[in-house]
């Protein structure tokens, strides 16, 4: 006869904290983009990030957990009355994973489970935001983000790991969200971004980060909640979830030397935002790997992974989208990394639970042939071609109705004044002159201004930002 339903205190300690961790995250987040961000868009790039958080961790817990982990109603979407926000689940028995066999399931409180995966949607939506800096109405935000959630990241993850199409019935591997995540935000991105179109002034002028500590600061959160986003996906404290923070940390490293490697080959010096941006890619191509692969693969993961998104932050400048702060370098080209590399290098010998649980197969270099590749290359074309998909539809849909890119009198001027009627630096003398503070300060105040060039000088060749995110 089953035992009694019983709390595991270490498991819900774990998950509580590590949804913390990844609560984290999305201020990082804001940091990391607002530093990478001009002056004059600070504020309004950090307010996408904190609108997320208040946006859509109430659609999930109203019915996003629902759609995402409600009992599958035909491979795309959950349940969507299973755990309506109007409910209530406070009874012993309400244990994330609870059978009739198995009534304690993994030992955590269904309140537990929902808040980790409540953060998980919130940062996924947070990620897109940063391709459209500058530009984006805060109104038009709002409601991009209100449709891609419901119509994307919810069922999304739901396919992923809910039950859906593509865990349950294509077997595709995605230990914390290579493809639910990063393939997804980044897909998105390119989506919005497309419709919205160019900065004024891009890729002429040079548009770089106005403020690297804030870049650095932002990257050092990220990399800090990143061990509650992988090795918390777990959901238990055993050895995989040792795996995973083992593999986080050696992959993250490891992309900080591969994407300065390919600076100092490039551009003859490493700088600080390459190496924070090299960081973020280690751990946005881990998170797919983390509780599947060996330490060696994470090594190797972390090198290309930092090495390949370093390259691809140029494609902007290749195929003339203005993807502002290089979602699509980096999440989503990383995503695709993280979960192709588990075709090559998932193996049982690390998680059964590849086989007995997701039902997929080792890698190829693990005996496994090809098949678990092809599962892995299916997945993210299918989140790839629907959630980009749906972005544009989306953002035109708006553009269209209330409009979603500011004037250019806005984007000249600063989108924070425009949006938000504040800024994130107040310049002006204490003494209420009209003198700026630097002119009064002897710096630049009586600099004269250059010679204007001349035409024939001038060039429509892109400008080097040393952008990424």
């Amino acid at each position: 006869m089953p035992e009694a339903p019983t709390i595991d205190g270490g498991n819900t300690v774990w998950l509580l904290v590590s949804t913390a961790l990844v609560l984290l995250m999305t201020p990082g987040l804001a940091l990391f983009y607002g530093g990478l961000n001009r002056s004059k868009g600070v504020l309004n790039m950090m307010m996408m990030s904190f609108s997320a958080i208040g946006l859509i961790s109430v659609l999930w817990w109203f019915y996003g957990f629902s759609v995402a982990f409600g009992s599958d109603v035909n491979g795309l979407w959950g349940d969507p009355g299973a755990y309506l926000g109007t409910k209530t689940f406070l009874a012993e028995t309400d244990l994330w994973g609870a059978t009739a066999e198995n009534p304690s399931g993994i030992g955590v409180p269904l309140y537990v489970f929902m808040a980790f995966q409540m953060v998980f949607a919130v940062i996924t939506v947070a990620l897109i935001s940063g391709a459209i800096s500058d530009r984006a109405k805060f109104a038009g935000w709002l409601l991009f983000a209100f449709g891609w959630a419901t119509l994307v990241y919810f069922p999304v993850a739901h396919w992923v790991w809910g039950g859906g199409i593509i865990g349950a019935k294509l077997h595709a591997l995605d230990f914390a969200g290579g493809t639910a995540v990063h393939i997804n935000a980044g897909a998105a991105a390119l989506g919005v971004a497309l419709v919205l179109g160019k900065r004024i002034g891009w890729p002429r002028e040079g548009m770089k980060p106005h403020n690297i500590p804030l870049v650095a600061l932002g990257a050092g959160l990220l990399w800090f909640g990143w061990f509650g986003f992988n090795a918390g996906s777990e959901l238990t404290v055993d050895s995989v979830a040792g795996l995973a923070f083992l593999n986080t940390q050696l992959a993250t490293a490891a992309a900080v030397l591969g994407w300065l490697l390919v600076e100092r080959i490039k551009d003859g010096r490493p700088t600080m935002v390459g190496a924070s941006s090299g960081a973020v890619a280690g751990l946005v191509a881990i998170t797919p790997a983390c509780g599947f692969i060996a330490p060696w693969a994470a090594v190797l993961l972390g090198i290309v992974a930092g090495a390949v998104c370093a390259l691809a932050i140029s494609l902007k400048y290749k195929l003339g989208y203005d993807d502002s702060l290089d979602v699509v370098g980096v999440h989503f080209v990383g995503g695709w990394i993280g979960s192709l590399w588990l075709g090559f290098f998932a193996t049982n010998s690390v998680n059964g639970a590849i086989s007995d649980v997701v039902g997929a197969s080792d890698g190829l270099f693990y005996g496994g042939g090809l098949t678990q590749l092809g599962r892995q290359a299916l997945a993210g074309l299918i989140v790839t071609v629907w959630s980009a998909g749906v972005a544009w539809l989306l953002a035109f849909a708006i553009e269209k109705t209330i409009g979603f890119r500011v004037s250019a009198e806005a984007e000249v001027d600063g989108i924070d004044v425009a949006e938000h009627a504040e800024s994130a630096y107040d310049l002006s003398p204490t003494t209420g002159s009209s003198t700026s503070a630097f002119a009064m300060a002897g710096i630049g105040g009586t600099k004269p201004s250059p010679e204007p060039a001349d035409e024939a000088d001038s060039s429509a060749a892109p400008v080097s930002e040393k952008v990424a995110g």
